[in-house]
């Protein structure tokens, strides 16, 4: 028992823990922050304005690839957007007015090009005309 009895009469000073609580609060910080996925007020706002921003585009994207395939000549207007070069597809699509909204005089940005990519993987088949009865 004698080699543990300084050990055992240790007592840290008010600064010692203080400087320790501080310490542990700092290195809390850098770990939550780097590695702990922690965000601030500012970075949280900016991700979840993002996040709205992409869900509208995919919302029109889709709205626009529906309004696309119902269209009577969609088949070739698809050949005709594959025939686009790739930077111009979003213009293509834009100038057709597919990719807006009823009421709504702009497109929801970003929408355009979502549009021209699924269009262009999408196999179409052509929509058979409704007869009258």
């Amino acid at each position: 028992m004698g080699r543990f009895s300084a050990l055992n009469s240790y007592r840290p000073s008010k600064t010692t823990w203080f400087w320790s609580g501080v310490g542990c609060v700092i290195a809390t910080m850098i770990v939550g922050f780097n590695w702990g996925g922690w965000v601030t007020t500012g970075t949280a706002d900016t991700m979840s304005a993002q996040a709205a921003q992409q869900a509208r585009a995919e919302m029109a994207a889709d709205y626009c690839v529906s309004r696309f395939e119902a269209a009577p000549d969609a088949t070739n207007k698809l050949a005709d957007l594959k025939k686009t070069d790739s930077w111009q597809r979003s213009d293509f699509i834009d100038k057709r007015g597919w990719d807006k909204f009823p009421g709504l005089n702009e497109a929801v940005d970003g929408s355009a090009d979502l549009c021209a990519d699924r269009l262009i993987n999408a196999k179409l088949t052509p929509v058979k005309p409704a007869t009258a009865s």
